[in-house]
């Protein structure tokens, strides 16, 4: 059996599970992305999906076989399907395999393109909670502009989908998972948190916004800021925002959706006049840039938190490029020991809040 590599294990000691059959461009974008970290990394990759299938992909791309393992599952997660049915009905699944390998400690992270519902709730299915965490958070990462002390031009904002609705001590666990991925990922010592909320005093958005505030700000590991606005986010005011999952979904849409009408007007801009025209071109390496900065498929995926063991969600229309990176990503927070700071800091506040 494969023994969960820990904080500080050498990169040749990590697998990670991919779920082959996930996503809009599965099973071919994934396979190419395992077979390039095959290739140009000591990451082993252990491919979840029907192996006929897998092996006639591989067949077309150069890969390096001993760091490569197929794992046969039968069934697939159709991005259509209803995700809570599909579990159920579906146990052979490559997305549920490959979690079930993360929960007996075969696999040391989890990476999926596929259904977002399907992950979270297989996820919650399969994979323990970390001891102490009662509701996950899916991180999302997203560009802002340069802050003070951290290089890092991407900020992380949880929760955004995966619990809708969430307590005081549910918010400040999000807070520590956050704190955990940007401090050990993006190497700043103490990131800077936020809770997202309709207006900047501590007394704003109702009972569970207010308490949440009151334990962030009183907790010693956390570098809490106060409460941020929807401004805020792009702004770069916080390397983490921490928020109730339907809040964060909202906003992480409209973003999406605001990148869109930009991306629609400059191709209107360009159809108007020469000069539009002249000026899109002399732009043009610029805009590409900007692109490169923004796009999903630079930085890979979202990480789902709380979990004893990495979940990382990559976006549905993922290339290879856009696994390959969320599969080194997932190495690192697992060489990096991610999951053992979200373990170390509830622990540290639930012994906290028995002895008063």
């Amino acid at each position: 059996m494969h023994v969960r590599a820990t904080a500080g294990t050498d990169q040749r000691a990590i697998t990670i599970a991919l779920d082959v059959m996930g996503g809009d461009r599965a099973p071919t974008e994934p396979v190419r992305a395992a077979a390039e970290v095959s290739r140009t990394t000591s990451i082993c990759v252990r491919l979840f999906g029907r192996d006929d299938v897998i092996a006639s992909e591989l067949a077309r791309v150069e890969h390096d076989r001993s760091r490569l393992q197929v794992v046969h599952a039968s069934e697939v997660i159709d991005m259509d399907d209803k995700p809570r049915e599909a579990i159920e009905r579906k146990p052979d699944a490559s997305l549920c395999r490959a979690l079930q390998a993360l929960a007996a400690g075969e696999v040391d992270a989890v990476v999926s393109a596929g259904s977002t519902g399907a992950l979270v709730l297989a996820a919650a299915k399969f994979v323990p909670r970390i001891e102490g965490v009662e509701r996950a958070a899916l991180a999302a990462v997203y560009p802002t502009r340069e802050r003070a002390g951290n290089p890092d031009r991407f900020a992380l904002m949880l929760d955004v989908g995966a619990t809708v609705r969430c307590r005081p001590h549910d918010l400040l666990y999000f807070a520590y998972m956050g704190h955990a991925y940007a401090s050990r990922i993006s190497k700043v010592a103490r990131p800077s948190i936020g809770l997202l909320n309709m207006g900047t005093e501590e007394t704003k958005g109702g009972e569970v916004l207010a308490e949440a505030h009151r334990l962030m700000r009183a907790d010693p590991v956390l570098n809490f800021i106060g409460n941020v606005e929807g401004n805020d986010i792009p702004m770069g005011r916080a390397d983490v925002i921490v928020c109730e999952g339907l809040v964060g979904n909202v906003a992480l849409k409209m973003a999406e959706g605001v990148g869109e009408v930009f991306r629609s007007l400059g191709h209107w801009a360009f159809k108007q006049s020469l000069a539009w025209r002249l000026g899109l071109m002399l732009l043009s390496g610029g805009l590409r840039r900007l692109k490169d900065v923004v796009d999903y498929r630079e930085y890979g995926g979202a990480p789902l938190l709380g979990f004893d063991g990495l979940v990382l969600k990559a976006h549905g229309r993922s290339s290879s490029r856009a696994i390959a990176n969320a599969i080194k990503v997932a190495a690192k927070a697992v060489r990096d020991g991610v999951c053992d700071e979200i373990r170390s800091s509830v622990a540290q506040h639930r012994l906290s809040a028995a002895g008063e």
